[in-house]
């Protein structure tokens, strides 16, 4: 199985650090060539010139995934410079912390271009060729708070469903085309998407409960590459959470209004 994602071809969304960044360098090494995409042109070459000097093979696009002929342009260069596309992984994600009675509609407006239309942008762009190909894979990295909401980051835990959301429709829909559709969904994560986060929000949150750094994600989508899975929740206990939401939301309420009380007093 080492050898099964070798000479394949993926795009990654959201590539210029953290979770994206970690999963082109961990894609590389398993011999899958790389197309990097996101706004900050510098972080993307340097993360190609490290996977180039360690033997791989990255290319990469300024990419603003809110913009869809942008994001057209990212997933056909797979076709450009290698005549395929065997795997899209839609990465890039924004957050914000703040209450939802006064977050700004703009900022609210600006979450799901990122992370839901930039979402739709790659699929749209990634199905016909896959289609073409018979076969493609495309992984969409959400959040647990996509499975279900927290305070203080209502909007983010939408545009999360959502991704959730495109997925299991997509999933149907191409269901007789040979392609795969994926879900992952990460708890905390070491990344800056915290401190980013923080710089456009009037609440300060910090990473809490079970936290994975950013290879630890990598590694777990690298895996549902080489053998799709539906959905992929990180963290084990989760599961129970989502059931149980499920079966008795008005419980889970109560379970984690009591938690969250500990973790953010003053929310």
């Amino acid at each position: 199985m080492r050898d099964a994602l070798k000479d394949r071809v993926a795009v990654i969304t959201g590539a210029s650090s953290g979770i994206g960044r970690a999963a082109a360098l961990a894609f590389a090494r398993e011999g899958v060539r790389v197309i990097l995409g996101a706004r900050r042109t510098d972080r993307l070459q340097e993360t190609v010139e490290a996977i180039r000097s360690a033997g791989g093979t990255a290319r990469s696009l300024q990419t603003d995934v809110t913009r869809p002929a942008e994001v057209t342009r990212l997933v056909r260069e797979a076709v450009t410079a290698f005549g395929r596309l065997d795997i899209l992984v839609n990465n890039a994600g924004l957050g914000y912390f703040g209450r939802l009675e006064s977050m700004p509609i703009d900022e609210a407006r600006h979450l799901f271009e990122v992370n839901v239309m930039g979402t739709l942008y790659g699929i749209q762009a990634a199905v016909p060729i896959m289609r073409s190909q018979q076969s493609g894979h495309i992984i969409n990295v959400a959040s647990v708070v996509g499975k279900r909401a927290t305070p203080g980051s209502g909007v983010y835990s939408a545009t999360k469903f959502a991704q959730v959301g495109l997925s299991e429709s997509l999933r149907l829909e191409v269901a007789d085309a040979g392609i795969h559709v994926s879900v992952i969904c990460p708890v905390s994560t070491m990344t800056e998407f915290f401190e980013v986060a923080a710089a456009r929000s009037p609440l300060k949150f910090d990473p809490t409960g079970p936290t994975y750094t950013a290879e630890q994600v990598a590694e777990v989508i690298v895996r549902c590459a080489r053998r799709p899975r539906t959905e992929v929740i990180l963290y084990p206990p989760a599961r129970l959470m989502v059931i149980l939401n499920a079966v008795s939301p008005w419980l889970m309420d109560r379970v984690l209004a009591t938690y969250w009380k500990k973790i953010r007093p003053g929310l």
